[in-house]
């Protein structure tokens, strides 16, 4: 997916109350801009670091900027957790992902589950996919970890998609690494014990876990490689 053509550049001061970012913008200028991450960001908050905003005007934003990119030792990241689900869709619809593809139809945000909506439900004459997509944003060594902090709702989606699973459907988690420095993706088990538990016991239950890696540029997002899953 392209970003928007105009980001404006500047350095972070800091992120706060999860959905605040205060920035000095290149021209000088102060301004407070949403933050669309509700994790803890680790290792993609630090004061100082270079990030990229877009801009919108709508009268009905209360804060017109959003932080949409930060870089980290020379890499940029993607922190927009909005983006992913895009990205994803993309690629299936160009074909780009082997394991979804043969789905004549792709409806997003359909409810399923114990009030929960899948946030990609594939169907066609293969059956019914429901894909759930992960934001990953925090890698140390060469593995990019998910969460980054404890995630009840995370551990919900992954009992849901069990029951997907016993119910015949295919159930699939998909964690999208919006950084180019991660070598695999693995669960943050010091972080949330329980989802990683979760997770392996979701994978020996049938539920099929795909990791992919996204390019990161400040011009675009796209998932460019397949990443293996390290569950030992």
């Amino acid at each position: 997916m392209r970003l928007p053509h105009l980001l404006y550049p500047g350095i972070l001061i800091r992120r706060y109350q999860r959905f605040l970012a205060d920035i000095l913008l290149d021209t000088g200028e102060t301004v407070t801009a949403h933050c669309p991450n509700s994790g803890s960001m680790k290792g993609c908050a630090i004061p100082g670091s270079r990030v990229f905003l877009s801009r919108c005007d709508k009268p009905s934003r209360r804060l017109c900027y959003t932080w949409e990119l930060v870089e980290h030792d020379g890499t940029w990241i993607g922190i927009n957790t909005g983006h992913p689900n895009r990205i994803v869709r993309e690629a299936i619809e160009e074909g780009l992902i082997p394991d979804l593809r043969g789905y004549e139809s792709i409806r997003p945000e359909v409810r399923y589950g114990e009030n929960s909506r899948i946030d990609l439900l594939l169907s066609g004459a293969a059956g019914r996919c429901y894909v759930e997509i992960k934001n990953v944003t925090m890698v140390e060594g060469d593995l990019a970890l998910f969460p980054d902090a404890v995630t009840t709702r995370g551990q919900k989606h992954l009992k849901e998609l069990m029951e997907v699973v016993r119910q015949g459907d295919r159930g699939v988690i998909f964690f999208v690494v919006q950084r180019a420095d991660g070598k695999a993706v693995a669960p943050a088990d010091a972080i949330d014990p329980e989802y990683g538990r979760l997770l392996r016991l979701a994978v020996l239950q049938g539920v099929e876990a795909l990791a992919w890696q996204a390019d990161v540029t400040p011009q675009e997002l796209r998932l460019a490689r397949a990443l293996p899953l390290c569950l030992t």
